[in-house]
């Protein structure tokens, strides 16, 4: 959902299977391995039960049939491929139906560190593992919903909190240290590291401030929002956003703690 993209996606075969080159299924395992040393400690305990229960191969691309059949058995999702770029109203009816979108491309390796794309490694790897668990689903699935029936400038807000809690949530965790639920975090080694450091400031979850808050996609995060506990999404699910979105449409946005991007270094 950028402005443009120098990816393709691939196609699948009548059977739903995807022919990878080896020099991606490459790219694949090194991300995996990479990123799996980070996570134990970091990564939220739904997240890594879902990683199991997927039972991801490390030294290949997954097919996304492989998927479908956990999810489905789980919470009721599949996967849905989709080219490199897809439209809001695309993306929204697809969450609506319990689809997840996923990119069937992955990254070069000139951006094997950082991409603004979402690729099939962020997408299978960042959030398909907590699609097994029915609080995240049945939110996923509701903010779909919400996004079809929103305008152009809801559609604006609704992206903010899809921002602060599918993409780069956190939420505490029982002995009272935080943990990732954020597709967007666990996906990216930098970004697992940093979200949890002295860098940025990290605040309780409050629906208004998130909608008020403005993020860039191109830059560590100076602010994540912390939930109490993943159950914590029924109840944002069962909020009023749309006429929270009101009123923030109302209330104006926060200052940004970024530079605008064009005096960003």
């Amino acid at each position: 959902m950028t402005k443009g993209t120098q990816y393709v996606a691939r196609q699948a075969d009548a059977q739903g299977f995807i022919a990878y080159p080896d020099d991606e299924h490459q790219i694949w395992s090194e991300l995996y391995a990479r990123q799996a040393v980070n996570l134990p400690g970091r990564a939220c305990q739904q997240y890594l039960d879902g990683l199991d229960a997927l039972d991801l191969p490390k030294d290949r691309i997954p097919q996304l049939p492989e998927l479908d059949k956990v999810l489905m058995a789980a919470t009721g999702w599949k996967t849905a491929a989709v080219p490199a770029l897809i439209s809001f109203g695309r993306f929204f009816e697809l969450l609506a139906s319990k689809q997840f979108p996923v990119a069937t491309f992955i990254r070069s390796r000139e951006e094997f560190d950082y991409l603004q794309e979402p690729d099939i490694f962020h997408e299978i790897f960042g959030h398909c593992p907590l699609l097994t668990n029915p609080s995240f689903a049945n939110f996923s699935a509701m903010y779909g919903k919400l996004g079809l029936a929103a305008s152009k400038e809801e559609r604006v807000y609704l992206a903010r909190l899809y921002w602060f809690t599918v993409e780069f949530g956190l939420l505490q965790h029982k002995d009272d240290e935080l943990r990732i639920y954020g597709g967007g975090i666990l996906s990216s080694p930098g970004e697992t590291m940093y979200a949890l450091g002295d860098v940025p400031q990290r605040k309780p979850f409050e629906l208004m401030d998130v909608l008020r808050t403005p993020y860039r996609i191109d830059i560590m995060q100076p602010i994540y929002y912390v939930i109490e506990h993943i159950d914590f999404l029924d109840e944002i699910a069962r909020m009023d956003i749309m006429q929270s979105i009101t009123r923030a449409r109302q209330l104006g946005l926060f200052a940004p703690l970024f530079e605008p991007k064009a005096k960003a270094v």
